[in-house]
């Protein structure tokens, strides 16, 4: 599954990169998120737990950051086992762009692959579903700009 987007930040660009490398706010903002510990700087333990269809699971993984440019670009990569449902990796490249001192556009590429009941589910049901929480995801992430009045 390949999805791509992109979502203005109302947020100068450093500001939205440090709350990208901040696990207590991706924590907040990733849909399902019970866990998300850092083991290092580039190096993540997280634990999330989705339901997707009739089918529900814990995933218990490792997020990895690398090609790092700051504060313009990075890969993220994780890997997530589900148990009996199956697992989950995947990546996104996640680029930057400051349109003023106020406005940053952030723009991803995701690559992901499924495997187990989960991807007895169906393409459809997978892809939509896929949408929905990168949706949900960077509707917490913006809405963390635009409640607080002091910066991140």
């Amino acid at each position: 599954m390949e999805m791509t987007g992109e979502h203005q930040i109302p947020a100068n660009i450093s500001e939205v990169w440090k709350a990208l490398n901040n696990p207590d706010i991706l924590k907040k903002c990733i849909p399902g998120c019970t866990e998300l510990e850092a083991i290092d700087s580039q190096h993540l333990k997280a634990t999330i737990a989705l339901k997707i269809g009739p089918v529900s699971a814990k995933f218990k993984g490792e997020v990895e950051l690398s090609d790092i440019i700051e504060p313009q670009s990075y890969r993220i990569y994780g890997e997530g086992k589900g148990g009996a449902a199956g697992f989950a990796k995947g990546g996104a490249n996640v680029k930057l762009e400051e349109i003023d001192e106020n406005n940053t556009v952030l723009r991803y590429e995701v690559d992901a692959k499924i495997g187990g009941k989960l991807a007895q589910l169906g393409s459809r049901l997978i892809d939509s579903t896929s949408k929905k929480l990168a949706g949900k995801f960077f509707d917490n992430f913006v809405k963390i700009f635009e409640k607080t009045e002091e910066k991140i």
